[in-house]
C-alpha cells in the first residue's frame, strides 16, 4: 500500500488553497489532493457569485467574520500578485422603503464590530449619484467588496500546489476511512473503477457537499455533533445585455432573518453583465437545472430597487448548491474547521458548512488549517 503525509479530500477552492499553503509551508510533507471529478472546482466553487465579501453580515467573533475580514485582504493581494482577474467594484446594500432603514443600522454596527472600517451610510441623493438608475431610501456602501475570476483563482492555486510538490488525484473518489496505527487508511476508487487505498498521517476533509458523509466514515455521529449538511440550492438569472450599464456596483437588499441567504441581489460579471441571484431553497438531491418559471420571483424581489428592469429582460443562467449546516428554520451556524484530536482522531481535520463567504475566506482558512498541521 502506498503512503503519504497528507491527504486532502476535495479539490474545491478551499481544498486547493490548503494544498498550496501546506505544500509551500512544509516542503518535507507529501500532499495528495483526492477529487472525484475530472478537474478542480466542479461543484460549489464554480457555481457562485464570485464575490469578494468584506465581512459585513456575520456574527461578531464568528469564524465567518474573522476569516472573511482577513481573507479579503489576502485574496486581493493574491489576485494582484498572481495575475488573477478581479475588480474592486464596491457594493450597495439598499433600503427600498423606510422600513428597511433599521436593518441598515444593524448591519452598520455589525460591520464595524467585525473590523470593516471602510463602510459608510449614504442618503438617497448620494446613492443616486453612484447609481442614477436604481431606487432607494438610502444605502450602506462597502467599497472593498469586489468580484474575481474563480476558475483562474483555482487554476493558480493548483499550479502553486503542484509547483511545491503536491499531487492532484482527479477521478479518484474516496470511499471510506480506517484508522491505522498513528494514521489512517483512505479507501478510494481509481479512474477505471478499481478499488485501492492509501495511508496518511494527516487527513483533511474538504469534501464540500459530501463532507458530512466523509465525517461519518470517521465514526463521528453527524446528527449528534451537528455535522449534518443540508443542501441549499440557489438559482441565477441573467439580465438582458442592453441594460448592463444601468448598474455599476453590486447591489443587495437588506437581509432578513427568514432568508436562507443574503436575498436575491445584483452582481456584475468581469465582462460587465448583470446577474441576479442566488435564490435559496432546500433540496433533497443535487440538480443544477434552473426552473424558468421562477423568473417571476426574481423580478418581484428586485423590481423595488431596479425600476429599469422588465420581466422580459430575465433569462435562466445557472444554479449552485451550498452545503449549509443550518436546516430549515434553524439559526445561524458558523463554519466548522476542527482538528478532531479530542475525539481520539489525531491528524484528522474536518471542514464543514464552508458556504459563503468561503470563497473570500479560502486563503485565511488555508492558513488556519496549516497552523494545525504538525501540532
Amino acid at each position: 500500500m502506498e503512503s503519504t503525509d497528507v491527504v486532502i479530500i476535495g479539490a474545491g477552492v478551499v481544498g486547493l488553497a490548503i494544498a498550496a499553503e501546506i505544500a509551500g509551508r512544509y516542503p518535507d510533507l507529501q500532499v495528495i489532493v483526492m477529487e472525484r471529478n475530472v478537474q478542480f472546482g466542479q461543484e460549489t466553487s464554480c457555481r457562485n457569485s464570485e464575490v469578494i465579501h468584506s465581512g459585513i453580515y456575520y456574527l461578531k467573533d464568528s469564524l465567518k467574520a474573522r476569516l472573511c475580514v482577513t481573507g479579503k485582504d489576502l485574496l486581493y493581494r493574491f489576485c494582484h500578485e498572481q495575475g488573477v482577474p478581479y475588480k474592486r467594484l464596491g457594493k450597495l446594500i439598499v433600503a427600498v422603503s423606510d422600513d428597511d432603514l433599521p436593518s441598515l443600522q444593524m448591519l452598520m454596527e455589525r460591520a464595524l464590530a467585525n473590523g470593516v472600517e471602510d463602510i459608510s451610510y449614504m442618503e438617497a441623493r448620494e446613492v443616486s449619484q453612484l447609481e442614477p438608475h436604481i431606487a432607494s431610501k438610502g444605502a450602506l456602501f462597502s467599497p472593498s467588496t469586489g468580484i474575481l475570476d474563480s476558475h483562474k483563482l483555482m487554476k493558480r492555486l493548483e499550479w502553486l500546489a503542484l509547483k511545491d510538490g503536491a499531487m492532484m488525484a482527479y477521478c479518484h473518489e474516496a470511499r471510506g476511512i480506517m484508522p491505522r496505527g498513528d494514521g489512517y487508511i483512505v479507501e478510494f476508487t481509481n479512474p477505471d473503477g478499481s478499488a485501492d487505498a492509501i495511508s496518511c498521517s494527516w487527513l483533511i476533509n474538504c469534501a464540500g457537499l459530501g463532507a458530512d458523509r466523509v465525517a461519518s466514515w470517521m465514526g463521528i455521529d453527524v446528527e449528534k455533533e451537528g455535522y449534518r449538511l443540508y443542501p441549499c440550492k440557489g438559482e441565477y438569472f441573467s439580465v438582458n445585455s442592453s441594460k448592463a450599464e444601468l448598474a455599476r456596483h453590486l447591489i443587495y437588499p437588506p437581509p432578513h432573518e427568514e432568508l436562507k441567504g443574503l436575498g436575491i441581489h445584483v452582481t456584475k460579471t468581469l465582462d460587465g453583465r448583470i446577474r441576479l441571484g442566488p435564490s435559496a431553497f432546500y433540496v433533497d438531491k443535487i440538480d443544477y437545472s434552473v426552473d424558468p418559471g421562477n423568473a417571476g420571483d426574481f423580478y418581484d424581489s428586485v423590481k423595488g430597487f431596479l425600476p429599469f428592469l422588465d420581466f422580459t429582460d430575465l433569462e435562466p443562467e445557472m444554479a449552485g448548491i451550498r452545503p449549509k449546516l443550518q436546516g430549515p428554520g434553524q439559526p445561524f451556524r458558523d463554519f466548522i474547521i476542527r482538528h478532531e484530536a479530542d475525539r481520539g482522531l489525531k491528524g484528522i481535520i474536518n471542514l464543514l458548512g464552508i458556504e459563503s463567504p468561503g470563497l473570500t475566506c479560502c486563503l485565511s482558512i488555508a492558513g488556519m488549517v496549516a497552523d494545525m498541521i504538525c501540532r
